[in-house]
């Protein structure tokens, strides 16, 4: 018999603004830190643990971010947030 010791999602998400609206770098990465603030609160919010791994920000304003965060709120993930 087999059983789910510990598990959790690793996500790499990228955060961008379309490219037609034509925003300068600088205002599509304050959009950018704003949703990413704005999906944090909704983690927080439904109280899944996560961890953010790497953010990096690209020439064209988009930023990349490495999410590892709970799969569920039944499997363990302390051996993944150590």
């Amino acid at each position: 018999m087999k059983r789910v010791k510990a598990a959790c999602i690793l996500q790499t998400l990228v955060f961008s603004q379309k490219a037609e609206l034509g925003y300068s770098r600088e205002h599509a990465l304050k959009l950018n830190r704003e949703e990413i603030a704005h999906y944090k609160t909704l983690l927080e919010r439904s109280r899944t643990r996560y961890q953010i791994a790497d953010t990096v920000e690209q020439e064209d304003g988009s930023i990349i971010v490495h999410v590892r965060k709970q799969y569920n709120d039944t499997a363990d993930v302390s051996e993944y947030f150590a």
